[in-house]
């Protein structure tokens, strides 16, 4: 799976941090075919709604926007390996033996493998941005954990009085949510809400 990660800079430039957690390898190892035969790919809209707005628990940070999801299916080729029981025979002192014995044999299948492409769309609003400079600045933290097992996060900032917008995409999220609290320039700070939903799997 990845996680690839573009910014749309509305009303100034938004900041973001983003920590990868690596990304399981499968147990095992399909093989694409470029073939993929009939109805190899198709891509359609699975998921689209607004999240938000959530603030922080001073009220001085608010974050809200819409998230949209495309299902990709396509077909996959690999081995596939099965137990089959066949008779073996030999001779031993001029005797012939038979036995059946299992052995593992493997074919060639088709599977569907679907994917999940996900983008995340935010404006995040400061209320306060004058004052103690521990607490002047709007931060809405993401968190998208994946059906890999892999968590990985994204911040945004907003230090100034006009309201930020960004957006960033990705592949295979289950589940993504975000924290808005307050900080100054380099992190959060306080005044944290707590893990609102963005979007669930189905």
């Amino acid at each position: 799976m990845r996680f690839a990660t573009r910014i749309l800079v509305g009303a100034g430039a938004a900041t973001l941090l983003a920590v990868g957690a690596p990304v399981a390898a499968n147990a095992a190892t399909p093989i694409e075919n470029a073939a993929t035969g009939p109805g190899g790919v198709s891509a359609s809209p699975y998921f689209s709604d607004h999240w938000g707005p959530y603030a922080s628990a001073n009220h001085k940070a608010v974050a809200q926007g819409k998230v949209e999801v495309t299902k990709d299916s396509k077909k996959q080729g690999y081995w596939k390996k099965y137990p089959k029981v066949v008779k073996k025979c030999w001779w031993k002192n001029g005797h012939k033996k038979c036995a059946w014995i299992k052995t593992w044999q493997k074919k060639w299948v088709w599977k569907w493998v679907h994917e999940y492409d996900y983008t995340v769309h935010g404006k995040l609003t400061n209320h306060k941005w004058w004052g103690n400079p521990k607490y002047r600045c709007s931060w809405a933290t993401f968190k998208i954990e994946g059906f890999d097992g892999s968590t990985s996060f994204k911040s945004f900032k907003n230090c100034g009085k006009p309201a930020k917008f960004y957006s960033f995409s990705g592949e295979g999220a289950q589940e993504i949510s975000v924290k808005v609290s307050r900080g100054n320039h380099f992190g959060p700070k306080g005044y944290y809400s707590g893990w609102e939903n963005v979007y669930s799997h189905a």
